[in-house]
């Protein structure tokens, strides 16, 4: 049976290595660090990399396959950096492996957010009122507050260790502006959609096939660290038709193969989801889609295998994910800063919930996380 190599570790690495290993698919982990999914059952074997953005990690993959006789082996990347790579390079990658990532001119019109909005307002799909640094002047028409955010999230997050930055009025937006553009100048401005506690970030996630989507899934976070624009801690399984239909034809629009999540919020001001980003791959939490109904790991090796398989139609709503160490710090925080109620808190951890990390058929990860989440901020400080 050709495997698959599961390309980061963290959660959503280790769910993808679950999912496939639970199939009796070999799973080789790679990782330019210590992480989860290295200590699994199902893992095989476990290679520590180059950095996922170096021309090293593509020499690296290529020097794995002719050593371990890789040949066709799946390759499922876990975040923007690897998907940008594997699609750059997939002509050299192709002799050896198989993927499933966008052509290079299909990426940067998802990954690069200006690109994406633009495509999105004229394929009908709502979004924020947006602008770049070379078209500041139209903020005018802005209301405050505004957002400002990395035309690639990615590399504005590891630039400014934040995934979007708040600015009140006109005077904060030119600071923040001047003391952003000495590490990147890579920004754009959003209007901020106002936040009244139930509009909260929807996912909706797919596997499309030249447009067409084949089956999709949808998750609301509940809760995120930092406590706005944040990584879920908490999320759930939910079915909203008006996410749906603003998704499809962005999804034609793109001509998309693969999976893909794409984040919407709901504007209280005239009732329209409004598009936030585009993941080109699976994402943190999607271990919940899978314990709904829609396994994309296995849906994505069969389709690159060239499986027959039929795609699900239907998902449970309801169900909760939760990655407990994370969502009992922040969810404190939220709690102190007055962001949720106590009540609010305890209620949310009620109900059918499906655990990040922890697993009674895959114990180690989940009893080496403490220790390993001490490395992780180490390395990140």
């Amino acid at each position: 049976m050709k495997g698959a190599i599961v390309i980061e570790g963290h959660v959503q690495g280790l769910s993808n290595t679950r999912s496939l290993g639970e199939l009796g698919i070999p799973v080789y982990v790679l990782d330019d660090t210590h992480c989860l999914a290295q200590h699994s059952k199902y893992c095989t074997k476990y290679f520590r990399c180059p950095k996922f953005k170096s021309e090293e990690f593509i020499s690296f993959l290529i020097e794995l396959a002719q050593k371990e006789n890789l040949q066709g082996w799946f390759l499922i990347g876990s975040n923007d950096h690897i998907v940008e790579n594997l699609s750059l390079h997939a002509q050299e990658l192709a002799p050896y492996y198989t993927m499933i990532v966008p052509a290079k001119e299909q990426l940067y019109n998802i990954i690069d957010k200006a690109n994406l909005m633009q495509i999105a307002s004229t394929c009908g799909t709502h979004i924020p009122k947006t602008c770049d640094i070379n078209t500041l002047e139209q903020t005018k028409d802005f209301t405050y507050p505004l957002l400002i955010k990395g035309r690639e999230g990615l590399s504005f997050y590891k630039t400014t260790h934040q995934k979007a930055i708040q600015v009140n009025n006109e005077e904060e937006l030119h600071s923040k502006i001047q003391e952003i553009a000495l590490l990147t100048n890579d920004v754009m401005i959003q209007e901020l959609i106002p936040f009244d506690k139930q509009n909260r970030v929807v996912s909706f996630t797919c596997f499309a096939i030249n447009g067409e989507i084949q089956t999709y899934w949808m998750g609301q976070k509940l809760r995120e660290h930092p406590i706005k624009y944040g990584t879920a801690t908490m999320s759930e399984s939910v079915l909203i038709p008006q996410v749906l239909d603003e998704a499809t034809p962005l999804v034609k629009t793109l001509n998309y193969t693969g999976i893909c999540e794409i984040e919407f919020m709901r504007d209280t001001r005239d009732g329209n989801y409004k598009l936030i980003e585009i993941n080109p791959r699976t994402w943190l939490w999607v271990g919940l889609a899978k314990e709904c109904g829609i396994d994309y790991a296995k849906i994505m090796y069969n389709y690159a295998n060239h499986i027959e398989q039929q795609y699900p139609k239907s998902y449970q709503v309801g169900i909760k994910w939760r990655n407990a160490v994370t969502d009992f710090v922040f969810g404190w925080q939220a709690i102190l800063q007055k962001y949720v109620t106590l009540a609010e808190y305890c209620k949310s951890l009620s109900g059918k919930c499906v655990h990040a990390i922890w697993s009674w058929k895959d114990l180690v990860p989940g009893l080496i996380f403490p220790i390993l989440s001490f490395y992780i901020a180490k390395n990140r400080r």
